[in-house]
C-alpha cells in the first residue's frame, strides 16, 4: 500500500511544487514507486516534468468529477518508476463544480485509493489556498510535508494551516499526521535565513527535517526544461539537497 504525502502551504512560491517533483525523482530514483497528483490549477508540476495535456485529452479534472477513468488520465514521466496525474487549468472549475455534490471532500480520498496498492509513495501537489482542492488533499493523504521559505513572512499563515489540519483530522480524516517541515530556499550566509530556521524548528519540535533546500539556480532552471532536478543537473547543490531529503524521509519508514 502507497504511503500519501500531502505537499501543503497556504502561502505561493515556497517550494511545494519543487518539491514534489523532485523529492519524488528521487525516491522513484531508489527504486519506490511513485506517483504525483498534480492538484494545482496552475498545472506546474504537470509543465516541470514536460508534461501537457492536449486540447481534448483527460487530466485530474474529468477524473475528479467523475468523466474519465484512472487508466485515461495516469501518464509516465521520463523518471523510471514515476507517473503522474497531471492538471489543467480547468481544475479550479472542477473545485466549483464540486461544491454542491455530496462527499465532496473525498473525491480524491477515492482515487488515491484505487491506485494506492500499485505504488510506494504517492505525493499530492497542493495548490496554493485552503480552499476544495486543498482540503481534498488533506483527506487523501496520511501524512503532510510542509515546505516552507527561508524568509521573513515564512510563518505567517502556518497557524491557519494547522488549524485547517486540526478541523480535517476532527471531522474527514482522523488517521491524518504531519509529518514534517522541509526549510527551503535557504541561504546559510544571511542571518535571516539562520534566524527561520530556529523559529520553524522551535514552532515543530522534532518535525523538521535536517535537509534544507538551498536557494540554487539549476533548480530554478529545470522546469524551464520540462526535467526534475535529477535530470537536469543530478551534482547540484539542489540535487543533492533533494537526494539527502530523500533519504532522510525514506529513513523514518524503515
Amino acid at each position: 500500500m502507497a504511503e500519501t504525502l500531502a505537499v501543503v502551504n497556504q502561502k505561493g512560491g515556497v517550494g511545494k511544487t519543487t518539491t514534489s517533483v523532485n523529492l519524488g525523482s528521487f525516491l522513484a530514483d531508489s527504486g519506490h514507486s511513485t506517483l504525483i497528483i498534480d492538484l494545482d490549477p496552475q498545472a506546474n508540476a504537470s509543465s516541470g516534468l514536460g508534461i501537457k495535456v492536449p486540447e481534448g485529452e483527460k487530466s485530474l479534472y474529468e477524473l475528479l468529477i467523475g468523466q474519465a477513468k484512472l487508466s485515461e488520465v495516469i501518464r509516465k514521466t521520463d523518471v523510471k518508476g514515476m507517473h503522474i496525474i497531471p492538471a489543467t487549468p480547468d481544475l479550479a472549475g472542477g473545485a466549483i463544480e464540486l461544491m454542491d455534490q455530496p462527499h465532496r471532500e473525498y473525491r480524491l480520498r477515492r482515487i488515491v485509493r484505487a491506485l494506492s496498492k500499485h505504488y510506494q509513495f504517492i505525493l499530492i501537489d497542493c495548490p496554493p489556498s485552503l480552499g476544495l482542492l486543498t482540503v481534498n488533499g488533506l483527506c487523501a493523504a496520511d501524512r503532510l510535508l510542509i515546505p516552507v521559505q527561508c524568509e521573513f513572512y515564512a510563518l505567517e499563515g502556518l497557524n491557519q494551516l494547522l488549524q485547517t489540519v486540526e478541523l480535517v483530522r476532527a471531522h474527514l480524516n482522523p488517521q491524518l499526521q504531519v509529518l514534517g517541515a522541509v526549510l527551503t530556499m535557504y541561504d546559510r550566509r544571511t542571518a535571516l535565513s539562520r534566524r527561520i530556521v530556529r523559529e520553524v524548528r522551535k514552532t515543530f519540535p522534532g518535525h523538521v527535517f535536517e535537509s534544507m533546500i538551498p536557494r540554487n539556480v539549476e533548480l530554478a532552471e529545470a522546469p524551464s526544461e520540462g526535467k526534475s532536478i535529477l535530470q537536469y543537473d543530478p551534482y547540484s547543490k539542489g540535487a543533492k539537497a533533494y537526494e539527502f531529503l530523500s533519504e532522510e524521509l525514506l529513513a523514518l519508514y524503515a
